[in-house]
């Protein structure tokens, strides 16, 4: 039976374990005319550093972060996955340069060697 490895990322949620949501606390906030205003909390980023990279990838002319995603983890939607593992202000940072090296790494709370 395949490993899926999305098993192992955190507690129940809402949203689905490829969500970059999944886990996040739903807080509300009360209107001045008493009704409920649900919202995210902020998520925390995590650091690149504590995720084990599985590839390194060097950008070519014309690479989006989806593509990237879908090559490496087999599921475009999973871009942010690619963004977290990699310091940029803006996702879009990380494939505007040709040659830049962007690191591929397995999702946070998932054990690897580095």
């Amino acid at each position: 039976m395949p490993v899926n490895f999305l098993d192992a990322m955190g507690p129940q949620s809402q949203y689905p374990r490829s969500s970059r949501y999944h886990g996040t606390a739903v807080n509300t906030v009360t209107a001045p005319d008493g009704t409920l205003i649900p919202y995210l909390a902020r998520r925390l980023l995590p650091d690149p550093a504590e995720l084990s990279a599985v590839a390194q990838y060097t950008v070519a002319a014309g690479d989006r972060l989806d593509l990237i995603a879908f090559r490496f983890l087999g599921d475009p939607g999973q871009w942010w996955q690619v963004a977290d593992a990699n310091p940029a202000q803006d996702p879009r940072e990380l494939t505007a340069t040709p040659g830049a090296k962007i690191r591929i790494t397995l999702p946070r709370g998932i054990a690897g060697s580095a």
